[in-house]
This record gives C-alpha cells, sequence and structure tokens, in this order.
C-alpha cells in the first residue's frame, strides 16, 4: 500500500485551475474592446480602415456623424485568426457597417474594410460598372495591405479569409464567388425591366411615381443605359484566399448565372423581402434559384435595403431616405443584431475559426 501523501499535488492542481481560470478571465475581458485603425493608401492600395480585437479600452470615438465605441489606435491582440473583408456599398464608407465589424470582432475576427475608389462617400466618379471592374482587386488588395501590416499579419491566417460585400459590394461579393458578368447583360436586363427596376437601373438617381413624367424618365433613362453599357465583355476576378463569402441584397441582374450555378467557395446569401432597390426577383433570389450550393444566411421578409446600414445615416437625401427606410413593421433593434450574429455564425463555420479565447 502506497503512504504517498496526494493533498500536496490536490493543492497544485487547485491552484493552477484557479491560476488558469483568472488568467483566462483577464484575457477575455483584455480582448472585449473593438480597436479602430487606418492603413493609409499608397500607390498601388486605397486607405484601409481596420476593426480588431483589442487589449486596450474603448472609448467614444467620432467618425463623421457616427458615435462609435472603440479602442481607437488600440493594440492588437489575436482572436481567432481570422480576417474578414467587408466591401460596401454605392457611395458608402466604412462607418455605416461599423455594427457588424464590431459583431464580428466580437467572434474573434478582424476586420478590414477598403475604401472603393470612385465609388465612395467622398467621390462618385466611377459608380457603376466602371467601380465593379476595380472592386474584386480592391478586395484582394486589401488582404495584401492585412499581410502586409507587422501589426495584423501574425494574428490571422490570410490562406482562410472571409468576405462580405452589400449591394454593390454584393455584387463585388459573387464576383469574387467565381460570378462573370458584363455590362451589355445588365443593358439586356434594362431594357426588358426598366419599369419593374428603374430604381436599380438607374442607380436611384431618380424615381417613378405613377405620373406622365414616368415615360420620359424611362426613355432618358434608357437612352443613358444604352450610351453606356454597351460593353460585352464578361468580367471576373477571383482570390484563391477567399474561401466563404456572403452577399447581401447584391446587384446580380448582370450575371451569367450558370456561373454561379456551383461557386467554389462558400457562398452565404442575405434576402430582404421589401428591397425597392434591388427588387429580389431580378437579383439575390435569382442567384439563390441558380445556385445549388448556396446557403441563406438570412431571410428578412419586413427588412428594406437598408438593413444592412447599421448604424443608419442619418444624413440621407430625401431621394434617397424613402430607397432605404425601415418599413413599418421592422424592429431594427432586434433584427439587426440578429442578422450581424447570423453572418458571423456563417463565417465561424465555413473558415473554421478557432474558439474564442
Amino acid at each position: 500500500m502506497s503512504t504517498h501523501n496526494p493533498l500536496p499535488i490536490l493543492r497544485w492542481l487547485c491552484a493552477a485551475t484557479l491560476a488558469y481560470a483568472f488568467a483566462a478571465s483577464s484575457l477575455t475581458s483584455a480582448r472585449a474592446a473593438t480597436g479602430l485603425t487606418e492603413i493609409p493608401a499608397t500607390t498601388r492600395n486605397g486607405p484601409v480602415t481596420v476593426f480588431y480585437p483589442s487589449s486596450s479600452a474603448a472609448t467614444q470615438v467620432q467618425r463623421e456623424p457616427f458615435t462609435l465605441s472603440v479602442a481607437d489606435q488600440g493594440t492588437p491582440v489575436r482572436g481567432n485568426g481570422r480576417l474578414i473583408v467587408l466591401s460596401h456599398g454605392t457611395g458608402g464608407n466604412p462607418w455605416v457597417m461599423s455594427d457588424l465589424a464590431q459583431s464580428l470582432v466580437g467572434a474573434g475576427f478582424v476586420v478590414a474594410i477598403p475604401l472603393h475608389a470612385g465609388d465612395n462617400w467622398h467621390d462618385t466618379s466611377k459608380v457603376g460598372p466602371s467601380s465593379w471592374k476595380l472592386r474584386p482587386l480592391e478586395i484582394s488588395n486589401a488582404i495584401d495591405s492585412i499581410a502586409h501590416d507587422a501589426r495584423f499579419a501574425p494574428l490571422v491566417d490570410i490562406n482562410q479569409v472571409g468576405m462580405f460585400g452589400f449591394s454593390a459590394g454584393g455584387h463585388t461579393a459573387l464576383t469574387l464567388a467565381g460570378g462573370r458578368w458584363s455590362p451589355a447583360r445588365q443593358l439586356s436586363h434594362c431594357e426588358a425591366h426598366i419599369a419593374d427596376d428603374f430604381v436599380a437601373c438607374t442607380g436611384g438617381a431618380t424615381t417613378l411615381t405613377g405620373g406622365w413624367l414616368d415615360g420620359p424618365k424611362k426613355s432618358i433613362a434608357l437612352a443613358i443605359i444604352r450610351y453606356k453599357l454597351g460593353d460585352a465583355q464578361s468580367y471576373g476576378h477571383t482570390d484563391s484566399r477567399i474561401t466563404a463569402i456572403v452577399a447581401a441584397m447584391p446587384w446580380a441582374a448582370d450575371f451569367d448565372l450558370s456561373s454561379l450555378g456551383t461557386p467554389g467557395v462558400a457562398l452565404g446569401l442575405v434576402e430582404a423581402g421589401q428591397d425597392i432597390w434591388l427588387r429580389p426577383q431580378w437579383h439575390v433570389a435569382a442567384v439563390r434559384a441558380a445556385c445549388k450550393t448556396c446557403v441563406l444566411v438570412a431571410d428578412l421578409p419586413g427588412a428594406s435595403h437598408g438593413a444592412m446600414l447599421a448604424p443608419f445615416p442619418p444624413l440621407l437625401s430625401s431621394r434617397l431616405l424613402p430607397l432605404v427606410a425601415d418599413p413599418v413593421g421592422f424592429d431594427r433593434t432586434t433584427e439587426v443584431p440578429r442578422l450581424n450574429q447570423s453572418i458571423s455564425a456563417f463565417f465561424e463555420q465555413q473558415l473554421h475559426a478557432s474558439p474564442k479565447p
């Protein structure tokens, strides 16, 4: 019979367990904040806004009309080892995607948001196909920016990256998923459905009201569209580092849908049933019907196109506001966080993100 006294070992195990629990609790607390910084533009890449797990304390930070609770220039710490790149919509900016970005950071992701050249809130000179040809490469360049940044390169595996895009950014997402599109296909769609999909075809520049001006508006719109969209070339761009993608309310009527039948990446879709800017039947629902492997990440039957704008921009024009305003009955305070959580869960599953500390 052994006479060894087990009490010292038990005491040691208890002390070690308590120390580990304390350290884990402290680490989790230290990583609770969302850091915020910007990688400046270079001759090759535009500026990239980065949200990330940080050990620094959050404060109230003003970014244009938005107040964010973030650790500005906070110390980065490792989260789950994965990077998500977000692509904003037409005339967009990083701040209207900051709720989603912070939700993803809460799950441990580093989030990068490039400012798309010629299609952002400061510069709309390339809105439409001119921007759509550039946007996918700008996403790849944003990944490069993270990979070459001494703060973030050690914290993420850039060979397993997620990508999210909304509206025009959704078009970018479908392109990176392997979709092929052409301006001429967009022209064909608008010629066939100018009345049904007028806002999408005109980019929200004007709307139909049911009055006598609707006829001239359609004629002028088609004349401009025919002038601008004669290019029949097929465009595409993929990046092997991107392995999971979510396209939310995407512009999709110009895609060869057969190219999205079996995407080479995990592709999720977000649909808003009350979207009058990009009516689902011509855009996301058409992709959903054609895609054999796509996942419906979120179906929001009571939401408009603006559901992904969070925080919601307070200074929209009287022309744009009706196109993105929340419909009666849509509860943004509960639906938007649930939407963001669904998107985060999709990426956690598809990217095999390591557990949060």
